[in-house]
């Protein structure tokens, strides 16, 4: 079992940035390749980005390439977000997964869900 929680979240103007954090529980959080989907109001949720177990290797969504960027800490159960030159398009809820398969994968198999947190951007 994984618990996610993210934070980081918040109210900022277009161009500005922000870094959102999750924290893993578990032993076993390097065994998972982890991601961040968001859900904007009355949309379906979608994938962002995603880091290989060892985050050696990313993949992302084609509007926030250049942008964003994952990585992650293993030795301290953390997955990041850092999120530059953001939007008004970028505002949504963003929910830190956690998959089993491989991170090119994680589009199609989310085995663990955080709360999610809210990024709203303001023009």
């Amino acid at each position: 079992q994984v618990q996610l929680v993210e934070s980081g979240g918040g109210l900022v103007q277009a161009g500005d940035s922000l870094r959102l954090s999750c924290a893993a529980s578990g032993r076993t959080f390097s065994s998972y390749a982890m991601g961040w989907f968001r859900q904007a109001p009355g949309k379906d949720r979608e994938f962002v980005t995603a880091v290989s177990r060892g985050g050696s290797s990313t993949t992302y969504l084609d509007s926030v390439k250049g942008r964003f960027t994952i990585s992650r800490d293993n030795a301290k159960n953390t997955v990041y977000l850092q999120m530059n030159s953001l939007k008004p398009e970028d505002t949504a809820v963003y929910y830190c997964a956690a998959t089993s398969a491989a991170f090119t994968g994680m589009r199609l198999r989310v085995d663990y869900w955080g709360q999610g947190t809210q990024v709203t951007v303001s023009s």
